[in-house]
């Protein structure tokens, strides 16, 4: 169990590479203040602070786990009667074939769908390829990792007033004052040398420093793969600037480092990582260009480079979000090496991933990093899917507080269709296309990207109507898989009947079409848990796609179901997936959007064009 925790209601199970800090996402107490070395960053809160958080043991730091131990976890939170499962791991490689659904920990999975559980998955940090994601089964709603607007800010300003921006949690220096740039590497006593070559430039060890000449200046040090790896560290680099008396330590990026995101890192002093190689190119280069030599031994005489740096103890929330992250993983549902048999859309939706701040301990860390750079705190802030995933598991908690007969598809349908596909300012959510200046290669965001959107708490508590779907309908559509009946009866011990099921016919708040073959008829059970109201329908559909839908308005009463008819003429051929939305829009202002993807078009011949 957990300190921080309170508990109260409803139960989470969450299975991760730190408990603390992704469970305090989901279900940490409300307005607990933040104080990072030394610090104050604010207060947070959990998503459903009066949840009560159940934590069952499968991974460990030194050799990861085996699927047998996460089965495991997941039969004993089924049989204590857990209400969600948050898992924030994924399989260190993708099933292919049968195995993509037929693998011991989705089956497992859907035991627990079967039990009532809504299960949540982080989709996985494999992006931005096309068919990255590493949860991928109907039954789990998978999450994708986004920005929120909240940064923190600090920068170097150089003498020549060209200022770079940094990341890190610290103070400025003092005032407008420019200090002097000292690297560790020309800061060496006499008696030391560089036969460890850039281990002496990572500022490790003050053993090795001249204090005389980095007193009251500031310390320049290497960030390198050994920082990656653990085996140097932030706050050892710190401890060093400070015991030779420091007035500041500026970390520079080692240019083999490539795609390696930075969290913004406490500091105790001030500081700053410069995180752009390219950056950190132009501040070497202004650096090296400032120092006087001796003409004769070159032999340097002077450190001419001067420099402030501006603190990033204030947020400010200038940011444009949300937008997906370069390195959160994008779908269509990955079934196998084509795009024939991806019918279903994965993620479900995206969540606040990036930047994220939570409970820690860095004896529950996995990353050796984290666990030196963050030794003795109880905050950290950390990126990545696994942050996004218990953002829903909370929601999910709020959600079934309010409504608690609904079933796991039901909560995923709310989830879903409610979910905004707009950024702050009112513009398309973009994602980010590559690892490197990310930013300048992004694009609109499609569903294969963000699924239905960036989840809308609010919304979500007043869905209006669902799509809901049954165990029965997952094991029709593991039946209708050609090849399954032998491994479906040995995962349910059930024999398989005549089913033709497959992604598309399940009753999802979402439709993708893998092989559109002339035309097709797509029906989907809406069923009212708002209020009496009556519906218009809209749609905007993919490119190269006719659409109709039956009925255009409808009129429906709380507790009745409404089916929908969608029906798909393809008009002209395309190997590249085109995206569509239908949208519900109700008289008493319930709104539930449907996003639709058509991959691939065929008219003539079943040739595939």
């Amino acid at each position: 169990m957990c300190h921080f925790l309170q508990n109260f209601a409803f139960s989470l199970f969450i299975s991760f590479w730190d408990h603390r800090h992704t469970a305090s996402i989901a279900a940490g107490n409300h307005g607990i203040p933040v104080v990072v070395s030394n610090h104050q960053f604010g207060n947070a809160s959990g998503m459903a602070p009066r949840a009560h958080i159940a934590v069952y043991k499968a991974l460990y730091k030194s050799f990861g786990g085996f699927a047998a131990d996460v089965v495991a976890a997941i039969d004993q939170a089924a049989e204590d009667g857990v209400d969600i499962i948050s898992l924030s791991i994924t399989p260190n490689r993708r099933p292919s074939g049968l195995a993509t659904f037929f693998n011991p920990i989705d089956m497992s999975l859907l035991s627990a769908i079967k039990a009532g559980i809504f299960v949540v998955q982080a989709a996985g940090n494999t992006g931005p390829a096309p068919k990255s994601m590493s949860s991928f089964s109907p039954w789990i709603f998978s999450v994708g990792a986004a920005t929120h607007d909240r940064i923190y800010n600090n920068y170097i300003v150089l003498g020549d007033n060209l200022t770079i921006s940094g990341t890190g949690l610290a103070s400025g220096t003092d005032g407008d004052s420019m200090y002097t740039l000292v690297s560790a590497m020309h800061a060496l006593k006499n008696d030391s040398t560089d036969a460890n070559g850039m281990y002496l430039g990572e500022c490790q060890d003050p053993s090795y420093l001249n204090q005389d000449l980095v007193k009251g200046n500031i310390l320049v040090c290497s960030y390198s793969i050994r920082f990656v790896l653990g085996l140097s560290s932030i706050s050892q680099a710190i401890e060093t600037a400070t015991n030779v008396s420091a007035a500041g330590i500026i970390f520079y990026m080692d240019p083999f480092v490539l795609g390696f995101q930075i969290n913004p890192t406490p500091m105790s002093i001030p500081g700053l990582i410069i995180p752009s190689p390219d950056d950190s190119k132009v501040f070497l280069q202004y650096y090296n260009n400032t120092l006087v030599r001796d003409n004769t031994t070159k032999s340097i005489i002077k450190f001419g480079g001067l420099a402030k740096i501006l603190g990033g103890l204030t947020a400010n929330y200038s940011n444009l979000a949300p937008k997906v992250m370069y390195y959160s993983a994008r779908g269509p549902d990955p079934e196998d090496n084509s795009l024939t048999d991806a019918d279903i859309m994965k993620p479900n939706v995206i969540a606040p991933g990036n930047l994220i701040w939570g409970a820690w301990s860095s004896e529950g860390a996995d990353s050796a990093e984290f666990q030196v750079y963050l030794t003795g705190e109880k905050f950290a802030m950390i990126s990545g899917t696994s942050m996004a995933a218990p953002h829903v598991a909370g929601l999910a908690a709020l959600i079934k507080q309010k409504f608690p007969t609904f079933s796991p598809s039901a909560i995923a349908s709310a989830l879903s269709t409610t979910a905004t596909l707009y950024d702050k300012l009112g513009g398309p959510i973009m994602a980010q296309r590559s690892y490197s200046n990310p930013d300048s290669t992004q694009s609109p965001a499609t569903p294969f990207d963000m699924g239905s959107g960036f989840v809308n708490a609010t919304a979500a508590l007043d869905p209006g109507l669902i799509f809901d779907t049954g165990y029965d309908d997952f094991f029709s559509f593991l039946c209708g898989i050609n090849g399954s009946s032998r491994v479906v009866l040995n995962y349910t011990s059930n024999n398989c009947g005549n089913t033709t099921m497959n992604g598309v016919n399940l009753n999802l708040p979402s439709i993708t079409v893998a092989l559109l073959n002339q035309s097709r008829t797509i029906v989907r059970t809406v069923t009212n848990i708002g209020s009496n109201e009556t519906y218009s329908v809209s749609w905007s559909a993919p490119y190269g796609v006719a659409l109709s839908v039956i009925p255009t308005k409808f009129s429906i009463f709380i507790g009745q179901k409404q089916n929908l008819t969608f029906i798909l003429n393809a008009t002209m051929n395309s190997s590249a997936a085109s995206f569509g939305r239908i949208g519900l829009y109700g008289n008493q202002g319930h709104v539930a959007m449907i996003p639709l993807s058509v991959i691939t078009k065929v008219i003539y011949n079943g040739t595939i064009s």
